[in-house]
C-alpha cells in the first residue's frame, strides 16, 4: 500500500498544522479534503503551495460520491478525520451546522470508508486479520463533560457527559466510530485532545482573540471570573501524537492527548500580556493587562477540563515537547511575525461574528 493518506479538514487550524508537518517531514502524499467554511483557510497551506505531494480537494465529507471517487483514485493507506465544526459559542447560537457536519458528515464518511475497506479485504483477505489501513478520528476532551477542582483528570474510560451542542455532536461521532469498529471490524483509532493553541489558530478562540485584541488596543474579553481551567496543548505536539497513534496505536483503542498544562483562562491571558509587554511594548509604557475586561459567562460553560495522557506515554512512548511557557512564547512570536495572515483572516464574517458574540456583554 503506497504512502498516501487522506486528511479531512486539512485547511483548518489543527488539520493544516498536521498537513504542513507531514509534507515538510517527507512522509508521503496528502490528499487534503476541506469544505473551506469560515475557519478553513488555504492561506494556512501557502508554504506547501505547488508541492506535488499535497493535493487539495475542495469538498464536503458528506459528499459520498466525491469520497468514493477520492478513495478509488488515490487508495490511501490511512484517513485522518479532522473535519468538524468546533467552536462552542457558535454551537450555542446555531447547533444545526454541528449536527450536520460532526454527526451526519462523520456517518457518511464512515460509510464510504467501510465500502473502501471491504474492497481492500476482498482484494487481499489477509488485510482483514492484519490490517495495514487505518481510520483515525480526531476528537476532544469536551465529550467527557466538566470536572470539579479536585476531580481526577479525564482518562480514556471516563464516561461521556457532553454539555454543549458542540461536545454532544463530537460525542456522537466518537460513538459512531467505535460502533463501526465493533460491528464491521473497521480498523479505527480515536484521539481525544485538550485545548490546542499555536500557529494558524482562527481568532475566535481565547488565545488568538486576546492576542489580536491586545495589539489592536481593544478589550480582552474574559468570560465570568476567568477561572475556567483547561489543559493546554501546543498544536505541533498534538500533531506528533497523532502521527504516533497512527503508527503504533492498537486498533479500536482511544488515546487521550494532553499537554500536562492546566491553566485558568485568566492566567493564560495574563501570561500572553506579559510576553507582549516584552516583545512588543506599548508606546505609552502601560501593560496590555490593563485591557482585560470581564464579560458575562456563556451558557453551560464547563468549569474545568484536564487530560490524563498516561496511557499514550505508557503504551506508545509519547510526551509533549513543549511546556506551556515555551509553547505560548512561540505562538506569540508567530502571530507577531505573520501579520499578513492575521489581517487576511480577520476580515468579513469573522468581524461580524465577534461583534455578535461580545457586543453589549461587558460586565
Amino acid at each position: 500500500m503506497k504512502n498516501t493518506i487522506l486528511v479531512t479538514g486539512g485547511a483548518g487550524f489543527i488539520g493544516s498544522n498536521f498537513v504542513l508537518d507531514w509534507i515538510n517531514a517527507g512522509l508521503g502524499t496528502v490528499i487534503n479534503l476541506d469544505k473551506l467554511t469560515y475557519a478553513g483557510n488555504l492561506e494556512n497551506l501557502e508554504d506547501i503551495k505547488g508541492n506535488p505531494n499535497h493535493i487539495f480537494v475542495h469538498g464536503d465529507i458528506g459528499d459520498r460520491a466525491l469520497l468514493a471517487k477520492l478513495l478509488a483514485e488515490h487508495k490511501p493507506r490511512a484517513i485522518i478525520n479532522f473535519a468538524a465544526e468546533s467552536h462552542v459559542d457558535r454551537s450555542i447560537h446555531g447547533p444545526e451546522d454541528f449536527i450536520q457536519t460532526n454527526v451526519v458528515g462523520t456517518f457518511h464518511l464512515l460509510e464510504e470508508v467501510r465500502a473502501y475497506w471491504n474492497a481492500l479485504v476482498a482484494a487481499n483477505p489477509a488485510e482483514k486479520e492484519n490490517p495495514q489501513f487505518r481510520f483515525l478520528h480526531v476528537s476532544t476532551d469536551e465529550v467527557y463533560g466538566t470536572l470539579g477542582p479536585t476531580d481526577p483528570a479525564f482518562t480514556e474510560t471516563t464516561p461521556y457527559a457532553p454539555n454543549s451542542p458542540y461536545s454532544a455532536s463530537k460525542a456522537a461521532s466518537d460513538h459512531l466510530v467505535r460502533a463501526y469498529h465493533h460491528t464491521y471490524g473497521l480498523p479505527v483509532l480515536t484521539t481525544n485532545c485538550s485545548n490546542n493553541y499555536g500557529p494558524y489558530h482562527f481568532p475566535e478562540k481565547l488565545i488568538p482573540l486576546c492576542l489580536l485584541n491586545a495589539l489592536a488596543g481593544k478589550p480582552l474579553p474574559i468570560y465570568g471570573d476567568g477561572q475556567q481551567i483547561r489543559d493546554w496543548l501546543f498544536v505541533k505536539d498534538h500533531c506528533s501524537a497523532i502521527r504516533r497513534v497512527l503508527e503504533a496505536g492498537k486498533l479500536g483503542e482511544t488515546y487521550n492527548v494532553g499537554g500536562w498544562n492546566e491553566k485558568a483562562n485568566l492566567d493564560v491571558v495574563q501570561t500572553l500580556c506579559s510576553i507582549l509587554d516584552e516583545l512588543k511594548p506599548k508606546a505609552d509604557g502601560s501593560s496590555y493587562k490593563e485591557q482585560l475586561t470581564f464579560v458575562k459567562d456563556r451558557p453551560g460553560h464547563d468549569r474545568r477540563y484536564a487530560i490524563d495522557a498516561t496511557k499514550l506515554e505508557r503504551e506508545l512512548g509519547w510526551k509533549p515537547a513543549e511546556t506551556f511557557d515555551t509553547g505560548i512564547r512561540k505562538t506569540v512570536e508567530w502571530y507577531l511575525q505573520n501579520q499578513g495572515w492575521v489581517n487576511n483572516v480577520t476580515s468579513g464574517e469573522y468581524r461580524n461574528w465577534v461583534n455578535k458574540q461580545y457586543s453589549g456583554s461587558a460586565a
